[in-house]
């Protein structure tokens, strides 16, 4: 069925349809079809956002047009009720159309995306919602102190009693007991509503000339509906964030939404900071550190043009705009943009795709940019906007490095003397250096030194990585965790298991050891219970009095600390490891980026890099800067080889509880690849996934890869179409795979 081409028959000219009418539903159900059913009293418009009987449940769905009735008209049910949300616009039901087919996930699937806002089915009513209040209570119990924290760390968001209650883990009456001692407030409030007017006269900070001038180039079109997307490449510390939010002030004065995605919450703090300061309000912020009733809220407004500047994550992609003029993707080269489970998509291509179809502007802000980014404003498809100057007076920072060879390094030390030097002299004047290692934990490996044993997860073929401070073991793959053994699960030897390798938690002990005197902080997402603590955390690095900061690719993204001026990278040689088709892209950016966080003040910066391997073309990259004979390289490797953005992959992820289900039905895929084969694609495959197994089920990888201008899509549908699946065999199709594990 075409989904957007339904005979026009049986509605009027807006879209309406009376009582009684028939209409197709798109439900969020995993259905292949639409479904019919006839209009409620009082009838429903195209795009409505509705609540129908399937089965013996109400389920949620979206009216897509008018109806087929080719079977018992008798026997189609009537649309329960109209939800009280803005009609999904033709505009975001072509986006998710054309999405699905880009990213061969089921229409239904991407509906799903599109409303996932709590409580879309309530009725409108007034409500109570509860806040931190003034006073504090008489009396202090551990439930009550649950409840004030989970309110501090939310800042200023309201709670409906239920919500808080869960959260907190207390009873409904102790919630009660804090408001009539005025530690909490209840408030009578209407269920949503507006969000605060941006004030895009307020007026920023004073640009530069170049900032001036980029900002300018941002800042035009939105009135005429041009699409553009302009690749902003600049510096760290160049003021990027400043000149894109002028983009933004102009788009809010030609009456329309913008919305600006972060690849990680940690980053939105300081961001939001920046954002009110700018405009005079808070602007809505989507991600998963919002409470629900707060998401509710920001899905409606946003469908009613009551919101006009969104600050989110990946998904707020998917929020129905009434207007959307704006999309700002931040650090646009993260790999955090790609959705790695469910509907696989890249936040940074589909930010592409809607803007084109509202006619809006798209900037991708980095200071090392994508291959991909890069190579199409290379070819002309995007423009290309350069800022090569630190704001100020802060400069770049000196970049060296450290031959671990011709280091004395004392056993279990990863600190060389150097480095370690480098880190007193900061000290010693006050300021603040960073010690980078981008592994998680205390060691990566726990070692029976007894039999030989490597202590692994139970349901996945992974090790189990020691993370100390929590006294447990954790499976990095599916978030198992146990206590930390004190006998070897295997031979039951008790004293001989030894972390093998370092971690931050284990560098932090070293730090510890070398600089007694240091007040050290260690920033590593598994170490806060909450993204509002992890902001938090990063909110007093910033102003607060650490000397050093132990940290993983976290502290890498976006942050400014003014007193930072020495970043020291213990393993620079860590990602290059392995055959991963973007390990010299990967590690060119992120050594560049937390290099970048030295001397983004007047002090002068200086970054250390430890390796092993100072001559490797990557290394020498880095500590050069020559960005653009880096990407040119890069770019070459990649054209003679095929591979993206040159040439296409597509990977096909089969799992099974039995791992000769999933092998046999990678060998029914790659002896009837007739499919790929008319359009010239080679398949690769089947082979046992790097990590074979994850949460006990058992994964066959296929890799293929097709010239550029191939129309892949269409022979992935019909190549995978093939199969008959049985139960228990899962079939995830990924389109421009990012990761190969």
């Amino acid at each position: 069925m075409d989904l957007l081409s339904h005979d026009d028959q049986g509605r009027d000219d807006q879209g309406h349809y009376a009582q009684g009418e028939l209409v197709s539903v798109l439900t969020t159900q995993p259905i292949d079809r639409l479904l019919d059913y006839r209009a409620p009293e009082g009838g429903c418009a195209e795009g409505a956002v509705v609540s129908v009987p399937l089965g013996p449940r109400q389920v949620l769905g979206v009216v897509w047009g008018p109806g087929e009735g080719n079977y018992d008209l008798s026997r189609i049910r009537p649309v329960t009720r109209v939800l009280d949300a803005a009609p999904m616009r033709p505009e975001m039901r072509e986006f998710l159309i054309r999405a699905g087919e880009y990213t061969l996930t089921p229409l239904s699937a991407m509906l799903r995306l599109a409303t996932r806002a709590p409580g879309l089915s309530d009725p409108p009513s007034m409500q109570k919602v509860y806040r931190l209040g003034e006073q504090e209570p008489e009396r202090m119990t551990d439930a009550r102190r649950r409840v004030l924290a989970v309110l501090e760390e939310y800042g200023g968001l309201s709670f409906t009693l239920k919500e808080l209650s869960e959260m907190a883990g207390v009873t409904s009456s102790v919630v009660k007991g804090l408001v009539q001692h005025g530690a909490v407030r209840e408030e009578q409030s209407p269920r949503d509503t507006p969000y605060p007017r941006m004030d895009t006269d307020r007026g920023g900070k004073p640009l530069t000339d170049s900032q001036a001038e980029a900002a300018a180039r941002l800042s035009s079109g939105y009135a005429e509906r041009r699409y553009a997307t302009t690749l902003l490449r600049g510096v760290t510390g160049s003021g990027k964030t400043e000149v894109y939010l002028e983009a933004v002030a102009a788009c809010l004065s030609a009456g329309r939404q913008a919305l600006v995605l972060l690849p990680e919450i940690a980053l939105s703090e300081q961001f939001l900071v920046r954002v009110e300061q700018r405009f005079g309000a808070k602007p809505v912020e989507w991600h998963s550190g919002v409470t629900m009733t707060e998401r509710r809220r920001a899905w409606k407004m946003v469908g009613r043009g009551e919101a006009q500047l969104v600050i989110g994550a990946r998904s707020a992609l998917f929020l129905p705009f009434s207007d959307l003029g704006l999309i700002v993707v931040d650090e646009e080269h993260d790999t955090s943009y790609k959705q790695e489970d469910g509907a696989l998509y890249n936040a940074r291509d589909m930010s592409v795709l809607r803007a084109s179809i509202a006619g809006a502007r798209v900037v991708l802000a980095s200071a090392t940019p994508s291959l991909e980014s890069w190579a199409n404003a290379d070819a002309g498809k995007y423009d290309r906007v350069d800022l090569d100057a630190r704001f100020g007076a802060a400069v770049l920072p000196a970049m060296h490095s450290i031959d671990m060879r011709g280091e004395r390094m004392e056993p279990g030390r990863w600190i060389s003397p150097s480095l370690a030097a480098a880190v007193q002299g900061r000290i010693a004047r006050g300021e603040q250096s960073l010690l980078f290692l981008n592994r998680r934990g205390y060691a990566p490996i726990t070692l029976c030194r007894a039999c030989g044993e490597q202590i692994g997860c139970e349901h996945c073929d992974a090790r189990m990585v020691e993370h100390r401070f929590l006294k447990r073991l954790v499976c990095h793959q599916c978030g198992e965790s146990k206590p930390m053994p004190e006998a070897c699960p295997s031979c039951q030897v008790e004293g001989k298991l030894a972390p093998i390798g370092p971690g931050v938690e284990r560098m932090a002990e070293e730090v510890a050891g070398a600089f007694p005197d240091a007040k050290t902080a260690v920033l590593s997402s598994d170490l806060f219970g909450s993204a509002r603590a992890l902001k938090q955390a990063i909110a007093d690095i910033a102003t607060g009095d650490i000397d050093i900061v132990i940290g993983t690719q976290l502290v890498a993204k976006g942050h400014n600390f003014p007193r930072l001026t020495l970043v020291g990278v213990i393993d620079s040689d860590l990602g290059l490891q392995g055959s991963d088709l973007r390990a010299a892209e990967r590690t060119f950016q992120l050594m560049r980026q937390v290099a970048g966080r030295a001397g983004r003040a007047e002090t002068p910066g200086e970054a250390l890099l430890q390796t092993h391997q100072p001559e490797h073309p990557v290394i020498r990259a880095i500590l050069t800067g020559d960005e653009e004979a880096f990407w040119a390289a890069e770019a070459d490797a990649r054209r003679a080889a095929g591979m993206p953005p040159y040439g296409r992959l597509a990977a096909v992820i089969l799992s099974a509880t039995d791992p000769q289900s999933a092998f046999r039905a990678g060998q029914d895929l790659a002896r009837n690849a007739g499919p790929l084969h008319s359009v010239g694609a080679q398949v690769f495959g089947p082979a046992a996934a790097p990590i074979a197994r994850v949460r006990g089920r058992h994964r066959v990888r296929m890799l293929v890869k097709a010239e550029r201008g191939v129309a892949l899509q269409t022979a992935m549908a019909k190549w995978v179409g093939q199969l008959r699946p049985d139960r228990d065999l899962r079939v995830a199709v990924d389109i421009d795979p990012q990761s190969f594990y």
